[in-house]
């Protein structure tokens, strides 16, 4: 048994509230993004798992996650319902801090994960539907990821892949979950037709400014203690987002002729995504050139190849995420540093060791197809079950904020969408 360190132990408890935040400040730049008619459905959509993953997470998700090892694949339920769960540290995972807290910090990490894949199927997806939905995903595709990178005995944990604070197990698993959700559930109506402007820009800058200062704690609380790391991390992260702001901002000056506001924020949010594998891993100049160019990547994403295949990804969870994350795992394998951070077992391909590379490609890879395959049979599963997991189109042109919840967020406006 370790000693608890109540330095170690305060800043988790923070690092554990910012990132508790992420998921409303999400809610917030997901709502800003659609139409008047949608905000607060689209808002629901990720406040909700803030109940449902937490309890989930207590009662099947840690022990499912980090219990012991079955197969490489997935905990048992040694742990459920916290039980065996204790104030006593972990030696496996965390040896300065309670077992329970570090079983808290991650929890966080498996509500805003499924919050993620929210923004590809808003305006047109029942939301008991998607109550489901969230439920499964979890359990067939979060605890597994989880399990395989960060638990103990997990199969690319094993293989020697890293990921710092969910390059993987957050961002790619939710960004190709996303886009696949999307797929299977339809185009929403008059799709590439009508407009599709955000309704309140604002609302985007405050969500974005949320996510970017709860990020502190999701990279830097990694560390899992208050020391050296946790400071690296810190500052890997906020130049890895400030130099993609600034990326953004100049790609879209170039193509467009103006920089948005839109952009900038996006252009943060795909920094943070990018960063956030190697955040405790790479050397801080290498954090300049991940986020300098995961911008012009996800900006292609976004511009070029979804309406070349047509997919309505609504909100780009895929365009940020998925593909934001998948340049993080890469650069990972290509600047990592042993001597940052001795997890990396080898150094990254640019220091001429292929090893760590080829593990993070393999993981990627993994990655996706768990992805691709979990969310297909969640989502074909429902509709086989239940039919309908659409709203009718009557709906959707009333708006899902009045048709599945019943409420207006802006009454005074209603008959003027």
């Amino acid at each position: 048994m370790g000693t608890i360190n109540t330095g170690d132990t305060a800043f988790i408890i923070i690092s554990a509230a910012l990132v508790f935040l992420m998921t409303p400040g999400l809610a917030l730049f997901y709502g800003g993004m659609v139409k008047r008619k949608n905000v607060l459905s689209t808002i629901m959509s990720s406040f909700f798992i803030c109940g449902l993953a937490s309890v989930l997470w207590v009662a099947i998700g840690y022990s499912l996650s980090f219990g012991k090892d079955t197969g490489g694949v997935i905990g048992s339920l040694n742990w459920a319902f916290f039980n065996g769960v204790t104030g006593e540290p972990n030696a496996t995972y965390a040896a300065t801090i309670p077992h329970t807290l570090f079983a808290a910090f991650q929890m966080m990490f498996a509500i805003i994960t499924p919050a993620l894949i929210t923004g590809a199927l808003v305006e047109r997806m029942k939301f008991s539907r998607l109550f489901v939905f969230i439920a499964l995903w979890s359990i067939v595709v979060y605890y597994p990821m989880a399990h395989m990178m960060w638990g103990d005995g997990g199969l690319l944990r094993n293989l020697g892949a890293i990921d710092f604070a969910g390059g993987n197990v957050v961002h790619i698993s939710s960004g190709v979950s996303a886009v696949v959700a999307a797929i299977i559930l339809g185009k929403r109506k008059g799709y590439g037709v009508a407009s599709g402007q955000p309704h309140n820009i604002p609302l985007i800058f405050i969500g974005a400014a949320l996510l970017w200062f709860g990020w502190f704690g999701f990279n830097a609380g990694s560390a899992l203690g208050s020391g050296e790391l946790a400071v690296h991390a810190l500052l890997t992260t906020n130049t890895s987002a400030a130099t993609a702001l600034l990326s953004w901002m100049l790609v879209e000056k170039i193509t467009r002729g103006k920089p948005t506001m839109l952009g900038a924020a996006t252009g943060a949010v795909v920094g943070l995504v990018a960063i956030t594998p190697g955040a405790g891993f790479v050397p801080i100049w290498a954090s300049l050139i991940i986020g300098a160019a995961v911008s012009p990547i996800c900006y292609f994403a976004m511009s070029v190849i979804k309406p070349k295949f047509g997919y309505d990804d609504s909100l780009d969870a895929f365009g940020c995420h998925g593909i934001g994350g998948i340049w993080g795992g890469i650069a990972t394998g290509i600047f990592a540093k042993n001597s940052i951070n001795p997890v990396a077992q080898w150094d990254g391909l640019i220091y001429g060791e292929t090893r760590l590379f080829v593990a993070q490609l393999i993981s990627i890879a993994v990655t996706i197809a768990l992805s691709i395959v979990g969310t297909a049979l969640i989502m074909f599963a429902i509709k086989l079950v239940s039919k309908e997991i659409r709203v009718t189109a009557r709906e959707e042109s009333e708006g899902l904020d009045i048709s599945q919840h019943g409420e207006s967020a802006y009454p005074s406006f209603t008959g003027m969408d």
